[in-house]
């Protein structure tokens, strides 16, 4: 295993995979069909785990970041076409993490969820401060604590009360359950492989390690990018798994657990104050890290598709606007988690196809290119998620 100094980039990346619409679309899984939709889950951090990897060696090998890429091989009306899609990713992503710790403050503390979201927009914009002012990484550092939080907020009711393995094992066999299932299916998708996660882990490596040239360097590097993605995942993977698992196992049937207002008591009536606590805890860290991730995804997208650079404050008010809307219209929040990552997943697309092209080119990436497998498997991954989305609409509008 390379030396423990060169991981971090996708620990920064992997909490986009452990956000609040993560929370959001795993306990729905759980909550309505039970371990039905595990499987989706496993395939989708698998699908994660190659495009970060090959989005970070995009970094390091051509020292450019993929906003930047698509730019350079874009016409103008392309370009500012694919920054509109991404500021829509953008807004999105905002308004699950922004939602979602406002949901965490009212249940610790009982705080307006309006309040809440201010505070965890502030508190966000605080974080990127500690990145621009502290460097890359002390904003790792800080970032990988909070991972270590979610983990351990999620993971533990694991241990209090295990579900049955043959349950498990039964939700690994790939099949759906109607149109619900479906859209289910697409939120942990757009939940799991984020866009702005994969345009900004590009930019992370960058920020972290340079551009090396071909040679041993180069090679030692992106060996050490491959285990720091692995492991990131490893542990995102895990915690996901378990939202669905504890909410198949103690919120299946019972009634308002399709929320996570709902999922919170129903986790305090099974499992103790104890485990409940950590469960908003964990929450909470979420929806802090995650926001600040987004609007650093988002001020790298413009940079590098616009060449425009905004200030911090005006940046994080822009993308903090709609989820203050939403929080202030009092909409279903659990439901507007659902729904932002259904709306993730649409953005996808037009983050892997160029993600694949790119780095599938030899006069690019050189020795470094894909291997044929890769470009295979990415592609795949790209096709698998544009047709769930084609099926997700057909069946919307034709019932």
């Amino acid at each position: 295993m390379p030396a423990l100094y060169l991981l971090g980039p996708a620990f920064v990346a992997a909490i986009a995979y452990v956000d609040p619409g993560n929370v959001a679309a795993n306990v729905s899984a759980g909550s309505q069909f039970g371990f039905l939709l595990l499987w989706v889950i496993v395939v989708a951090n698998v699908m994660a785990g190659l495009v970060q990897y090959l989005s970070a060696k995009l970094g390091l090998v051509t020292g450019t970041t993929l906003p930047e890429a698509i730019a350079a091989r874009s016409g103008t009306a392309a370009r500012i076409g694919f920054w509109a899609q991404a500021e829509l990713v953008a807004v999105a992503t905002d308004l699950a993490e922004v939602v979602g710790g406002a949901l965490a403050l009212y249940l610790l503390f009982g705080l307006p969820l309006l309040a809440g979201g201010v505070v965890t927009g502030a508190v966000s914009l605080l974080l990127l401060v500690v990145q621009d002012r502290r460097g890359q990484r002390t904003f790792e550092r800080v970032i990988s604590g909070l991972l270590l939080v979610i983990a351990i907020g999620f993971l533990s009711s694991l241990f209090v009360d295990p579900p049955a393995p043959a349950d498990m094992a039964s939700g690994l066999v790939p099949r759906f359950d109607g149109l619900e299932s479906i859209l289910l299916a697409a939120a942990i998708l757009g939940a799991t492989v984020m866009p702005h996660a994969v345009y900004l882990h590009s930019g992370l490596v960058i920020d972290r390690h340079g551009r090396f040239e071909p040679g041993p360097k180069r090679t030692r590097l992106l060996a050490a990018t491959r285990w720091d993605v692995v492991l990131a995942m490893l542990i995102a993977g895990a915690v996901n798994i378990a939202m669905l698992l504890v909410a198949a196992t103690h919120l299946q049937g019972r009634p308002d657990t399709d929320s996570i207002e709902g999922a919170y008591a129903a986790v305090r009536d099974s499992l103790g104050p104890t485990v409940a606590l950590l469960f908003a805890v964990g929450l909470l860290a979420s929806g802090l890290a995650s926001s600040s991730i987004g609007a650093y995804a988002g001020a790298m997208i413009m940079d590098g598709m616009l060449k425009v650079s905004v200030p911090l404050l005006v940046r994080r008010f822009v993308t903090l606007l709609p989820a203050i809307v939403v929080l202030a219209l009092h909409v279903d929040p659990s439901r507007a988690l659902v729904l932002s990552q259904v709306a993730l997943s649409f953005g996808i697309p037009f983050a892997v196809l160029p993600l694949i092209r790119l780095t599938s080119d030899r006069a690019l990436m050189g020795d470094d290119v894909n291997h044929r497998i890769s470009t295979v498997l990415g592609w795949l991954v790209a096709i698998v998620i544009s047709v769930l989305n084609l099926v997700l609409v057909y069946q919307t509008f034709a019932g």
